[in-house]
């Protein structure tokens, strides 16, 4: 019988929270599968069955913040079978209870599991969304509003439908009427890391934001006529993003110290741009840089972003993706945010932040058009980077948003 630790996490990294067991005791594990899932500040790692065997033993729980070199269970060598003979020397019903919990058990998270028991839920009655089919909180969440939204067979209400649209209310009623009316959930270890940088990011820059506004009728116009033809040749749905990336590279060259670093006394100027994206994922925000992004072409960008950010979402992240970068964009329009103050992603000195397309009045020619508009923002690092030089910035990317076919001459 071998016991298994938690392992290497990374530089710096000595802490994770156990995440997901995917083994249960009694399971029988071959040699390289996944027995349980950890999750650190920045990356899920999984740790493999060093031999074939039965796990004995789960010496955490899921949710536990776990030490590097911690036991985590015990795997018994040989086939999975062996370890029933002792099976029966514990109780009769043992084994009968724990086949079915390998096999009918949903695969969900630990904030998933609590909350179904706060609230009633049969996690086995949730479709998961999540990676391989995990249930996540919101599929708990979205399950707990189904008989809400099931209302519809009695049509005679009109004004009922509006009600699952707004999903707090409900929540509310069914917490005031029957659960309890409040619930604690304990940080992660990513959640609890992202909190320590942020807070980090407040307070040891001297943060400033600039914003201005872009016309997106150019770019809008360029990528409805190239769409179809980059899909078919290249396999890319052809988003904005890739334009942002490539017109704040341009203007990370005319500005360099906006991509720079602060190391002590000294300023440390990068003579490439690992372009950072800030994606939204169930485990929370994380930032993938792409590697040399001023070397690639719109193209090669826009695929580099696709990888990155399924990457992100499915858990797959290694650390190289989540350490080197120097500049950072983060696009709140996705979720229908107008105007914002990103914070900058330390220890780098800007962020680009992004946001909803909007059809605006504005004045052109002596004229008042309608024009598909955004706001964009840099929030800075004042402390090296002048009110100049952040505003120059945004005005170096609005024109090249603005007039896209100038990006191609450089």
């Amino acid at each position: 019988m071998a016991s298994f630790q938690v392992p290497p996490l990374g530089e710096s990294i000595v802490e994770a929270t156990v995440s997901r067991w995917l083994k249960q005791v009694g399971d029988a594990v071959a040699a390289g599968e996944t027995l349980v899932e950890l999750e650190t500040d920045k990356i899920t790692v999984e740790v493999p069955a060093l031999e074939a065997g039965t796990l004995t033993a789960q010496a955490r729980q899921e949710g536990d913040v776990v030490n590097v070199g911690d036991v985590l269970g015990e795997v018994a060598a040989g086939a999975g079978a062996a370890a029933a003979p002792s099976a029966p020397a514990d109780a009769a019903p043992t084994p009968s209870a724990a086949a079915p919990a390998a096999s009918d058990d949903p695969k969900a998270s630990p904030a998933a599991r609590r909350l179904a028991a706060e609230q009633g839920t049969d996690l086995t009655s949730v479709t998961g969304t999540g990676r391989g089919g995990v249930v996540a909180k919101a599929d708990v969440i979205a399950a707990g509003k189904a008989p809400v939204s099931a209302a519809p067979a009695a049509p005679a209400a009109p004004a009922k439908p509006a009600a699952p649209a707004a999903p707090k209310p409900p929540a509310m009623a069914r917490a005031t009427s029957d659960g309890p009316r409040e619930t604690r959930e304990k940080m992660t270890t990513r959640r609890k890391r992202i909190a320590e940088n942020l807070l980090a990011s407040q307070h040891n820059t001297a943060h400033l934001t600039t914003f201005n506004e872009i016309d997106m009728s150019a770019v809008s116009a360029l990528r409805d006529r190239m769409r179809d033809k980059v899909e078919k040749q290249h396999g890319l749905r052809l988003s904005f993003m890739p334009f942002f990336a490539k017109a704040a590279c341009l203007a990370l060259e005319a500005y360099p110290t906006v991509n720079a670093q602060l190391d002590g006394e000294s300023i440390v100027y990068h003579h490439y741009v690992n372009m950072g994206i800030a994606v939204a994922s169930d485990a929370g925000l994380v930032v993938p840089n792409i590697k040399d992004t001023h070397a690639r072409s719109l193209i090669e960008i826009g695929h580099d972003i696709g990888a990155v950010a399924k990457k992100a979402r499915d858990g797959k992240l290694a650390m190289d993706d989540l350490t080197g970068g120097t500049f950072t964009i983060t696009n709140g329009g996705v979720f229908g945010s107008l105007v914002s103050t990103p914070i900058i992603n330390y220890p780098q000195v800007a962020i680009l932040g992004l946001h909803k397309i909007q059809d605006r009045p504005i004045a052109v020619d002596g004229q008042v058009v309608i024009r598909p508009m955004m706001y964009i923002a840099l929030s800075y690092d004042h402390r090296i980077i002048d009110g100049q030089q952040a505003v120059l910035f945004l005005v170096r990317v609005k024109e090249l948003m603005e007039d896209p076919a100038a990006m191609l001459l450089y």
